[in-house]
């Protein structure tokens, strides 16, 4: 891919930031488990794939500071993501751009889908940017003991249209506009459909039970972007823990060494 000739081009020491931009839904956004009120999910930036690619690229290119755009939003279909292309995406000049659609398109017509897609890879390819896209996780497909009460309902219908072929219709169908844009195909639904043909139970990947894929799933997700844009595996291991919970209120936190204060 031309965004790995650009890394290869790039000197040590080497002061300017590739860009690497992420179009889609809640899974770009950074959206785990659902919960109750608030913002409804629990988002953790750190272990969404796009960052654990970022550090896999560091892994390879330490003197090179690829910049990441997070352009995903909760809810987000590919329509919307082509409303917002401009802005979010083309504005900012991206080296690359990876994209993926699927999970709320589901709920639509095909044809809605597979318009928004071909337009977004278009106007992608008239600005100059390098596009990849990248098929999401498979829905759910029974309603799981981690589905919270408010969900139950579309969780019976998500699994449906997983059960159905629903799903596997619009994935094949988004792989073929992806080949007729000449488009990069990075496919991780196939791997999915993979793991489940080889036994497993892909409903307890899912963190929020329905069509958010577990942290240990970003990771596999990040590295089918490694392979598909570097051509090989990468070397970064898997992190050993978790993000900490957040401080609840009135707890004291322990100030970092750079915050004490060294005069007594």
């Amino acid at each position: 891919m031309r965004f790995k000739e650009l890394l290869d081009s790039k000197e040590n020491p080497h002061s300017g930031a590739p860009v690497i931009a992420f179009l889609g839904d809640s899974v770009t956004h950074g959206a785990f488990e659902c919960t109750k009120g608030g913002s409804g999910c629990i988002f953790d930036f750190a272990a969404v794939y796009h960052n654990r690619l970022r550090l896999m690229i560091a892994q390879r290119y330490d003197w090179i500071p690829v910049s990441i755009i997070n352009a995903g939003v909760s809810g987000d279909c590919a329509a919307g993501g082509l409303q917002r292309l401009e802005r979010d995406v083309i504005s900012h000049r991206p080296d690359l751009c990876v994209v993926c659609y699927g999970l709320n398109d589901v709920n639509g017509e095909l044809q809605a889908y597979t318009d928004a897609l071909r337009e977004i890879f278009k106007r992608l390819a008239d600005a100059g940017i390098e596009t990849l896209f990248m098929t999401p996780n498979m829905l759910n497909t029974r309603v799981g003991d981690n589905v919270i009460d408010e969900f139950t309902v579309y969780a019976e219908v998500t699994a449906g249209m997983q059960n159905g072929g629903k799903m596997d219709a619009f994935m094949q169908a988004a792989r073929d506009v992806a080949f007729e844009c000449g488009v990069t195909v990075a496919d991780g639904y196939a791997l999915w459909k993979q793991m489940q043909a080889n036994g497993m139970d892909t409903t307890e990947l899912l963190a929020n039970g329905i069509n958010h894929p577990c942290r240990e799933m970003h990771g596999m997700f990040a590295e089918l972007l490694y392979e598909t844009i570097f051509g090989a595996s990468s070397t970064m291991p898997e992190p050993e823990d978790q993000p900490g919970p957040e401080p609840v209120e009135g707890e004291e936190l322990t100030p970092l060494e750079f915050e004490t204060d060294e005069e007594e």
